[in-house]
């Protein structure tokens, strides 16, 4: 992340994506496939490592193989795009709002206090030995004499799917295919995104 300056000099959060160029690799139609959505591929990726059916896939688009392929359903009414557009920050404008997802940073097993906020004990003294980060009492009684399913508990952290909706562009670098969005988005550095128009 860093920080920009807005018109009226306060300072801003934001996160530069590099969005583009992307290939229009497939389209697909009401008539044929029974909806309507577009196929972009992103980032070269090498012949060696591709497959026979990919090779085809991205020949019959007039591209080299790509290493990212994500659909896309929801763009502007009567927009046809064509096997191998390309498309880069161009269809987006500043001051318009995304959805942006991706695959979160993997923090491994977690206790309760780091994966759900719990607070431990607190309190060191009056016997307290080692439950300082402890969950506490969790089950229920002699009825029903389990725990129940979806008990907040330590387990994996992060490395899941995570979608933040209605993020602000705040500036496009046309030269370089950047975005300049509001906060934070999901995942490390170099990770892939898929970003869509904010509904």
């Amino acid at each position: 992340m860093t920080s920009i300056y807005d018109a009226s000099g306060k300072i801003v959060p934001c996160t530069v994506i590099e969005a583009g160029p992307c290939v229009v690799t497939q389209v697909k139609t009401v008539e044929k496939d029974g909806y309507s959505a577009i196929q972009l591929g992103y980032d070269e990726k090498k012949e060696k490592n591709t497959t026979k059916p990919l090779k085809g896939h991205f020949a019959k688009a007039g591209t080299t193989p790509k290493r990212i392929v994500r659909e896309f359903t929801r763009f502007e009414e009567g927009s046809k795009k064509s096997y191998g557009e390309v498309l880069d920050v161009t269809v987006f404008t500043e001051g318009e709002y995304v959805d942006v997802s991706g695959i979160s940073k993997g923090k491994g097993f977690q206790g309760v206090v780091k994966r759900h906020g719990f607070r431990g004990v607190g309190d060191a003294t009056h016997g307290q030995h080692n439950r300082l980060r402890a969950p506490g009492s969790m089950g229920a009684s002699s009825y029903p004499s389990r725990v129940f399913k979806g008990m907040r508990m330590a387990g994996q952290m992060g490395n899941a799917k995570v979608k933040v909706i209605n993020i602000q562009i705040l500036k496009i670098v046309k030269e370089k295919n950047l975005l300049v969005v509001k906060g934070s988005v999901p995942g490390s550095n170099g990770s892939y995104l898929k970003i869509e128009r904010w509904s």
